[in-house]
């Protein structure tokens, strides 16, 4: 029954965690009367598309309308804003792994916090939040508000860590292909594709990591003593992700680049062959065109041994036209 009511509410996930590493699960009807005792902090995961969700967000939330406002605008972009009574709001982005979807369609979860309380709210599903979760229920998890923001923002940096990482393979696996068999075509649309995920991954990361150097400066009271070493661990982290994105682009466009720069050649060399045979028939056409026209005073058409002299004569043009390649050096 309580589950129902959850799922009916717009309520995905609701957690009291107490302070050990551990948490338990509650119910939407268990919110209104629930007191938390010192050490304990509450998590409350919304579907934020849900009309029941958005009520109770604006309604038994206890935020402010602003905040409210800016929970659920139909837009955001990773970034945060800290608010008065050491209140946070966070906008996060994390790798779409869902069925059927890009990865790097990036799935963005909004994130209430402050002293004891995180509201996070998502439209779609997020792998991220799943393994928080798993932790708190093996007791490993994190215990108070602060370690919970780091515990989301880890979850999901480790997804931008192996989707930069299948990247990185892609592009290792087609330069190897391409020096290993210098015959093989390139597949285009998989680089290209490459580089779109790789450009559409920088353009939420680089926010991201604004993020994540402003929690560095945050320092609120509610905060862990080690939060700004872990956030700057973060941050250093998404750094690396991106230089290594960068990295990826250019080597799909060097690998681009060096593709049609063979296919040139390729293209050029089929040309020159093509020139010095045209060049080459091109007398000798000449002569059989001359010699082979239907009119009279043809030169030798009544002599019995004209064929073989106007043999002779093409042939000797022919050897001094290839003669005069090869000292040339065309051929």
């Amino acid at each position: 029954m309580r589950e129902n009511e959850s799922e009916q509410s717009g309520l995905i996930h609701a957690f009291v965690l107490n302070g050990s590493g551990g948490a338990r699960q509650i119910g939407y009807g268990d919110l209104h009367e629930l007191q938390l005792a010192a050490n304990e902090s509450i998590w409350l995961h919304w579907d934020r598309s849900q009309p029941q969700a958005q009520d109770w967000l604006r309604r038994r939330s206890g935020l402010t309308a602003f905040a409210c406002d800016v929970l659920l605008e139909e837009n955001t972009r990773p970034r945060m804003l800290a608010l008065e009574q050491e209140e946070l709001l966070l906008f996060l982005r994390g790798v779409n792994l869902n069925p059927d979807a890009e990865p790097e369609d990036m799935v963005s979860v909004r994130v209430f916090a402050d002293r004891q309380r995180v509201i996070s709210l998502r439209l779609r599903p997020l792998r991220s939040t799943e393994v928080v979760i798993q932790l708190l229920l093996e007791g490993r998890g994190p215990k108070s508000a602060s370690e919970l923001l780091l515990y989301l923002a880890e979850a999901m940096t480790e997804r931008v860590d192996d989707l930069v990482t299948q990247l990185a393979e892609r592009i290792d696996a087609e330069e190897e292909r391409i020096e290993g068999d210098p015959q093989s075509t390139l597949e285009h649309a998989s680089m290209l594709c490459l580089r779109r995920q790789a450009a559409s991954l920088r353009r939420f990361l680089l926010p991201q990591r604004e993020l994540y150097g402003q929690m560095t400066r945050t320092h609120f009271s509610w905060f862990a003593e080690d939060d700004t070493e872990y956030w700057n661990e973060l941050s250093n982290r998404l750094t690396r992700y991106l230089e290594e994105l960068e990295m990826i682009r250019e080597r799909v466009n060097l690998v681009v680049e060096s593709e049609h720069r063979r296919l040139n050649q390729r293209m050029n060399r089929t040309m020159y062959l093509l020139a010095i045979i045209t060049g080459f028939f091109l007398p000798l056409s000449f002569l059989t065109g001359l010699l082979g026209i239907n009119v009279g005073g043809i030169p030798g058409a009544e002599f019995s041994y004209g064929f073989v002299v106007a043999c002779l004569l093409i042939g000797s043009v022919a050897l001094l036209q290839w003669w005069l390649l090869r000292r040339l050096r065309w051929v």
